[in-house]
């Protein structure tokens, strides 16, 4: 038995507006949504993102993840130009002393995503 892939589901109360925000700003695609169900999955490349109404018996009111969602790439330096312009930035992009380049920025719900490529 091994572990393959993971998918993390961010809660939102918005989850449509959430969904055309990862579409028209990330360059993500809608491969799954029910409105029925408060359930939407996103994709780009390798990489899948759920994002659901928040469990009823669990209290929800802002987003409370405390960390962030870390996404490799090869091609750091492209995406950084790509999304720039169609995001809120944390920080740009930067080649950090611990050998990633990497930059981050936050999503339309304040869910923080970083991008990075380990340097030589």
């Amino acid at each position: 038995m091994a572990l393959k892939t993971i998918t993390p589901m961010l809660y939102t109360r918005q989850v449509r507006e959430t969904v055309d925000y990862y579409i028209s700003n990330l360059g993500f695609t809608c491969i799954g949504y029910d409105e029925r169900w408060g359930w939407a999955t996103v994709s780009r490349d390798d990489i899948e993102i759920m994002f659901a109404l928040p469990n009823e018996h669990e209290p929800f009111g802002m987003p409370k993840f405390t960390g962030s969602l870390y996404i490799r790439t090869d091609k750091v330096d492209e995406l950084w130009k790509e999304l720039k312009e169609q995001a809120i930035i944390c920080y740009p992009i930067e080649t950090f002393d611990f050998g990633m380049r990497e930059f981050a920025i936050y999503d339309y719900n304040g869910y923080l995503l970083q991008f990075g490529t380990p340097v030589d």
